[in-house]
């Protein structure tokens, strides 16, 4: 699966999946703009992995909350790149709380990133996408959406939203040759669960048939064939990457 001369933009792409995700295509031959809010040192050492390896790559600093913002780093994106042929939306952030307690603060915060910023980018790239009659959008969804999660009334609602926002969209945008489809990791080795305690840990792992954690390059593979030519008649769709927790 080759992307030479394709514009990628992974929203969160400075850690974990989003990196991941951001490294694979950049090795393909995709020239990838590498979306942070704040963390624009890891965001730099993800664009310089990529030059490396004798890729293009630039960062971007934005808040996907942001509409405005978004707008913006769409269009430097084109300006560096050309126009956008894949958009990944990883961009998220867990607030754990028990339903019972969770402020209308931290309901909201979760909401408006993980599913608020893909409506935006959706929104902004979706547009040019379907003019052109071309393009791959992923959206990095969760178990979590699917069979829920404790004290994540938030996230679980945000990536449920993120399965819905996927179909629908994937609808509106078939005729126009644009696939939208999404990935569902489950428990993945990354910042997110490094402070898990031994026991819980144990616990999660007792219901995943593979008997281990997925990695970040097990979801990149993923969303590799999704954005790729191979995936062209596949719309729609999520796809589970939880060694076999869901079955």
């Amino acid at each position: 699966m080759q992307f030479t001369e394709r514009t990628v933009l992974v929203t969160g792409a400075s850690r974990g999946i989003g990196r991941a995700i951001a490294l694979a295509l950049g090795r393909a031959g995709a020239r990838v703009t590498v979306n942070y809010v704040q963390n624009s040192r890891a965001a730099e050492a993800v664009v310089q992995a990529i030059r490396e390896e004798g890729g293009q790559a630039m960062m971007h600093g934005a808040d996907v909350r942001d509409l405005d913002a978004v707008k913006s780093m769409v269009a430097a994106t084109e300006d560096a790149f050309g126009p956008i042929d894949v958009l990944v939306n990883n961009a998220g952030v867990l607030d754990d709380t028990p339903v019972t307690f969770m402020t209308d603060e931290q309901w909201s915060r979760v909401l408006d990133v993980n599913l608020g910023g893909a409506f935006h980018t959706t929104k902004v790239v979706g547009k040019s996408m379907a003019r052109r009659k071309k393009g791959r959008i992923i959206n990095i969804s969760s178990d979590a959406g699917l069979m829920g999660d404790m004290m994540r009334a938030n996230y679980a609602a945000a990536k449920a939203g993120l399965v819905g926002l996927t179909k629908a969209v994937a609808r509106e945008f078939a005729a126009a040759g644009v696939s939208v489809n999404a990935v569902a990791p489950g428990t993945i080795e990354t910042d997110m669960i490094a402070g898990m305690r031994a026991a819980q840990r144990e616990a999660r792992l007792a219901q995943i048939p593979m008997k281990r954690f997925g990695t970040a390059e097990d979801v990149a593979a993923v969303v590799l064939f999704l954005a790729s030519d191979e995936a062209g008649y596949v719309t729609g769709q999520v796809l589970s990457v939880d060694g076999g927790l869901r079955m």
